[in-house]
């Protein structure tokens, strides 16, 4: 592995998409995460997905999740790392929840009793909703009666880890919000978690793969061109692609100014331009 890409992957936050999926590929350190983020103990079973793209028709737009598990109950857990504000996240969450529950059943099937349980978490280092929260729960309430809840299985999270409501959450649960933040050997020696001792394992594990090294340039090479192609949501030309994938893999500022120079092929003076207008400080 080289040292610039050592540097990258050694960057990284669980707040990275990259790093997020490729931790969480082990059962347990998925069941350990979801434990925490919803504070009460989840036993996932052994195969978990990552990256699963969902395509119900050619015609319609596919979705791909970040982390998909199950529990010993059936019960499916879909887990999103969102590092940017798209401005655009509860409708999202609402397509994804479509998409995946058409995934669910079998065709031709008619017994929608058979549609398992849900629960869709976003974890984010933002405030979509502006409440500081760090948890806001959604599942459907009747406006009419407020203690009658429509029970359809179906539940959303959304995770804000810059929260300010500390005192109505578990020293773990703020202390895995840290860590999502700042994924170092420093924070984890803090905790006195051990699912997020466990989840730090893994993390060094994936940081010190030669695979991995290979695998976060392809990754970034992958998605440059997916953005420059219009198939990732929000389109925008190569340089702003690059600035803001480069951001979100972790990428030193000067990696990202060498890749608009080297694939863009832009003077120096523009690649300044690109990122003192993409770059988000």
């Amino acid at each position: 592995m080289t040292q610039n890409v050592k540097t990258i992957l050694d960057g990284l936050n669980l707040s990275d998409r990259f790093l997020f999926d490729e931790t969480m590929e082990e059962p347990e350190v998925y069941s350990a995460a979801v434990s925490i983020l919803l504070e009460q103990d989840i036993e996932l079973l052994s195969r978990v997905e990552t990256e699963k793209e969902l395509r119900i028709s050619s015609e319609l737009r596919s979705i791909r999740l970040d982390v998909v598990g199950m529990d010993t109950d059936k019960k499916v857990y879909y887990t999103e790392m969102q590092k940017r504000d798209t401005k655009n996240l509860k409708k999202r969450s609402r397509y994804y929840q479509g998409q995946m529950d058409v995934s669910l059943l079998e065709p031709g099937c008619t017994d929608f009793c058979k549609l398992p349980d849900t629960c869709f978490i976003l974890v984010a280092p933002f405030d979509i909703f502006g409440r500081g929260k760090y948890r806001y729960t959604f599942e459907g309430q009747c406006r009419e009666c407020s203690d009658l809840k429509i029970e359809d299985g179906a539940l959303r999270i959304f995770i804000n880890t810059h929260g300010t409501n500390k005192e109505e959450f578990s020293k773990e649960f703020l202390d895995f919000m840290e860590y999502i933040n700042a994924t170092t050997d420093e924070v984890a020696d803090r905790t006195e978690s051990d699912k997020i001792k466990l989840i730090h394992r893994n993390v060094q594990k994936v940081k010190a793969s030669e695979k991995m090294g290979v695998k976060v340039m392809q990754k970034w090479e992958e998605l440059a061109y997916e953005r420059e192609d219009g198939r990732i949501e929000g389109r925008a030309d190569g340089a702003k692609a690059l600035v803001e994938i480069g951001q979100e893999l972790g990428w030193p500022k000067e990696e990202i100014k060498r890749r608009l120079l080297q694939k863009l092929a832009v003077s120096e003076e523009n690649a300044e331009i690109y990122l003192e207008e993409f770059y988000v400080e």
